[in-house]
């Protein structure tokens, strides 16, 4: 069975989205300056005027309570694709009374169709530019008399629909770009399963389950018992595919809420979700018993390797993560200790010399 993937995403895209919404907020307040500062400079009959102030007054609360009332903190791609609507609707409002598609606020619709792209999907932004278009010709609707007038305009829509594809390209690139980078920081390049950092996150979670609830976990500490020796004799490249083997071993024999990582060099660690001590045992045995007998190939070579592995439990064993951990950690080397090729539990009875007790694979 495969591990479970790691999942920060979910918590970085909240605090991509939080900024996000940060931006959204300062070009809402920028709108307003630019139409009261319209306001301010250029003459104008008093209906203008009223129209344009309650237009800003409207934006003004909208903003308010989507940054600081009922919407703030509600962080996503939903509430971003509302305030773009919103920004729309204001900038084609405020261009309907000063000049239509002459007006100085044309231009603002560039800038919505960017944030889109940046912030939406290829699709979104897509539809954004058939708004903008469409609010173009509404815009226009009565200067479009004659067939001059028709391909004149059409031309001026070039740039609108030039921007959004191009922005919809590099927002695709880019958010392909931040998954891979999201990816490498949360897994291990060499197995591609977890790192330790990933790993401490999600035991973290765990781990506050377990004690909210009274839920055991087990953690199992598995390291390999002749990566010197691979390397010695047929070279560190065989050692690397040695590796990835344990790790293959490990993601083919545990379950998908099971977390498993790269400890470091030919070390890794498992964690058993909702699993006692005794319960994660045969999963473990199944694991060494698994890399003892399956040998790979290696440019015509059959190399076999075996594991030394230990396991400690949550409550009995430690009270939080890193104490299970360090305790499993002093089973295995028990293992490496006595025989190797062999799963050791922790307790008082791991150090009785003739391990009557420990689980020896090789018996």
């Amino acid at each position: 069975m495969k591990e479970k993937p790691g999942a920060e995403a979910s918590q970085s895209g909240q605090q991509r989205y939080k900024g996000y919404d940060r931006i959204m907020g300062n070009i809402s307040w920028l709108l307003i300056a630019l139409v009261a500062l319209d306001i301010k400079l250029t003459p104008s009959d008093n209906g203008k005027t009223v129209f344009l102030a309650g237009f800003s007054v409207l934006l003004f609360f909208y903003n308010l309570n989507a940054r600081y009332g009922v919407l703030s903190r509600k962080y996503g791609a939903l509430k971003i694709f509302v305030d773009l609507m919103v920004f729309l609707c204001f900038i084609v409002a405020v261009c309907w009374y000063t000049g239509k598609i002459t007006s100085p606020f044309m231009s603002l619709i560039y800038l919505i169709l960017m944030s889109t792209a940046l912030t939406q999907g290829r699709r979104v932004t897509y539809f954004m530019a058939g708004l903008a278009i469409s609010s173009y010709f509404l815009l226009a609707s009565e200067e479009m008399r004659e067939i001059n007038y028709y391909l004149t305009h059409i031309i001026e829509l070039f740039p609108f629909m030039l921007i959004a594809h191009l922005g919809a390209m590099l927002a695709g690139e880019s958010e392909a770009a931040r998954s891979e980078v999201e990816r490498l920081s949360l897994t291990d390049e060499v197995t591609g399963i977890n790192n330790m950092r990933n790993f401490l996150l999600l035991s973290d979670v765990q781990e506050k389950l377990a004690e909210r609830y009274t839920r055991p976990f087990s953690i199992c500490m598995v390291d390999a018992d002749n990566l010197k020796k691979v390397n010695d004799q047929y070279g560190h490249f065989a050692g690397t595919m040695l590796i990835q083997q344990v790790a293959k071993m490990i993601t083919d024999n545990i379950r998908t809420s099971d977390i498993c990582a790269r400890y470091g060099g030919d070390e890794f660690v498992i964690m058993f979700n909702e699993t006692a001590k005794k319960d994660a045992v045969t999963a473990v045995n199944r694991i060494v018993t698994g890399m003892a007998t399956t040998p790979f190939n290696f440019e015509g070579h059959m190399i076999t390797t075996t594991l030394s592995a230990g396991l400690a439990g949550y409550p009995e064993d430690g009270d939080c993560v890193r104490t299970v951990m360090a305790n499993s950690d002093e089973a295995m080397y028990v293992s490496k200790r006595s025989g190797k090729n062999r799963l050791t539990q922790f307790g008082e009875s791991m150090y009785d010399e003739s391990f009557g007790k420990h689980e020896d694979i090789a018996r």
